[in-house]
């Protein structure tokens, strides 16, 4: 943004106010700290997720029940997938909001900060009760990320933990999304329209309402399951005259939007690097919005391509398989578009880029399986095979993932004040792309040969993809600890060469824009103490 008039800097940038010790973090109202307590809570939740995925993969490297029984083998992929969605992926992306919209709109904080405090402190009694469930009479959820019933009905007390968890996670959600719509749209600084804004904020935008429109959906499931568990109600209990189906029906209501409320703010993450290494503005910014606004609409009426084998009529079948084809358009418009970008660049390849250049690549081989499963014929076949979960990772580990760490990259000279160190970036690069594909490719095959997935034992032609995922997956988890030994906790500890007020930029000037590069480096606790006023004939926002 290189037109800001007036004295935005003005003598606001200091420190003052800074709460010191466990008061400034329990109490925090500052979007700073609270993005940065987000993003420590999902790093948390992240390791506990992955330390899950690692007893499944361990239990899956050789045919036979190597270490547990099923029993706990279910429960371990049941709480994976929970703490991984609502623990790990949806939080970081709060945290990178609470950090990233005031600065780049140029707000003094978020609209609501005591709101955006509690938000931020329902997650912690939700992840000790969601967590502990493990040692509840009867041991956690064992019934699959998606609770179907009846399973759910049958479980012991863990899973009424688990519903109550995600009641409060959902209730910190809706406060995180209010926070956010009310911010961008009552304080962007004067003379940044919507269509000028970052899209980072777009994408943000679009997914608060999402979560807001969803989550009570998941609410009323779940709420409906509490009632048959413990009330004599019968909405999903076929024995009472229930449906099971329905369960699934509400349930992907909710879920199919949740699986976009997971990567519209990693394309924003994207739509930002993207054009700063590659010295371009983005290619097709208004198409960028339509097409992010196009993905949020679509996702409403795909939910039960998660149900091709339910018994759905032929109908329903077609109807639910060419919507589903069809939000594969806006999502390649994106992909066009950053590829668009990218040509005839002046390109980098520092750590971010590399980020996004391999989520393009990843996430496409994920977006082109997806297509696949969408063929309903095709989909009755590989239902609920290792290819759905091949197909799942692929979007969301190398999807929001890697948009995470790539935003990190970008982010945090801004963040801590310091540069990370470019060649430890470049090796957990390479480290994290190669030992996922090593993970989750051979899943494409085990699925394609009919392995079931949440078993906890197989056949033993399955058992050379099963062995090269687990040492993949071990390779993988490995990487994410360098990350915070070597990457992380030097930066936030102040180690490292100082980071300058933009350090994206080449000689000529070009690089990263936006408003976020036009404070110091780190940013200041109070940051536009009065708005900065921008000249809107000359604003030049990245998109």
């Amino acid at each position: 943004m290189s037109a800001v008039l007036d004295h935005h800097a003005h003598d606001g940038y200091h420190d003052h106010h800074a709460p010191t010790g466990w008061r400034r973090w329990v109490f925090a109202t500052n979007h700073k700290d609270i993005g940065t307590l987000y993003l420590l809570f999902a790093f948390t939740m992240l390791i506990i997720g992955g330390i899950l995925a690692l007893l499944i993969r361990a239990e899956l490297f050789q045919p036979g029940l190597q270490l547990m029984n099923p029993e706990l083998f279910n429960q371990l992929t049941t709480m994976h997938g929970l703490i991984m969605v609502f623990g790990a992926i949806m939080p970081a992306f709060v945290g990178f909001a609470n950090w990233m919209i005031p600065l780049q709109i140029g707000a003094a904080d978020m609209a609501f900060a005591r709101m955006n405090n509690f938000s931020f402190w329902l997650m912690i009694p939700a992840a000790v009760m969601l967590v502990s469930s493990f040692f509840l009479p009867g041991g956690a959820p064992a019934g699959g990320w998606t609770m179907y019933a009846p399973l759910s009905l049958q479980m012991g007390p863990g899973m009424d933990a688990g519903i109550f968890a995600l009641h409060i996670l959902g209730a910190s959600s809706i406060m995180g999304s209010i926070n956010i719509i009310v911010t961008i749209l009552n304080m962007r600084a004067p003379g940044m329209p919507l269509m000028k804004m970052p899209m980072f904020c777009w994408t943000w935008l679009i997914t608060a309402y999402l979560l807001i429109a969803v989550m009570p959906v998941l609410a009323g499931a779940i709420t409906m399951t509490l009632t048959d568990r413990h009330f004599g109600t019968s909405f999903f209990n076929p024995g009472g005259g229930g449906d099971p189906v329905m369960f699934e029906h509400i349930f992907w209501f909710f879920g199919h939007p949740e699986v976009y409320i997971m990567i519209l703010p990693a394309f924003g993450i994207i739509s930002h690097i993207i054009p700063a290494f590659s010295r371009k503005r983005l290619f097709g910014y208004a198409s960028m919005v339509y097409a992010t606004a196009s993905i949020a609409i679509l996702s409403f009426i795909v939910w039960a391509h998660h149900m091709f084998t339910t018994g759905m009529p032929v109908t329903g079948q077609l109807f639910f398989m060419y919507s589903t084809m069809l939000i594969a358009v806006p999502t390649g418009v994106k992909v066009f578009n950053w590829i668009a970008t990218m040509w005839k660049g002046s390109m980098s390849f520092e750590t971010p880029m590399l980020f996004a250049v391999g989520f393009i690549f990843v996430f496409t081989v994920g977006g082109l399986s997806g297509v696949i499963l969408a063929v309903a014929p095709l989909d009755i076949q590989l239902q609920d095979t290792y290819y759905v979960v091949a197909h799942f990772h692929y979007v969301l580990v190398a999807g929001s993932l890697y948009a995470m760490f790539a935003g990190y990259y970008y982010w945090s000279p801004k963040w801590t004040g310091v540069m990370y160190n470019e060649t430890r970036g470049k090796i957990h690069f390479w480290w994290s792309l190669i030992s996922f594909n090593v993970t989750f490719f051979p899943m494409h095959f085990l699925g394609l040969a009919g392995m079931p997935r949440r078993y906890a034992d197989y056949p033993m032609q399955f058992a050379d993809f099963n062995a090269i995922a687990t040492v993949g997956s071990f390779f993988f988890g490995f990487a994410q600890v360098y990350f915070f030994l070597f990457i992380v906790l030097p930066t936030m500890r102040g180690k490292g060469a100082p980071a300058k007020q933009n350090p994206w930029v080449d000689e000529g000037g070009k690089g990263a824009e936006g408003l976020e590069w036009e404070v110091p480096s780190p940013a200041p606790f109070h940051t536009y103490e009065t708005p900065p006023k921008l000249d809107i004939t000359a604003t030049r926002v990245i998109g």
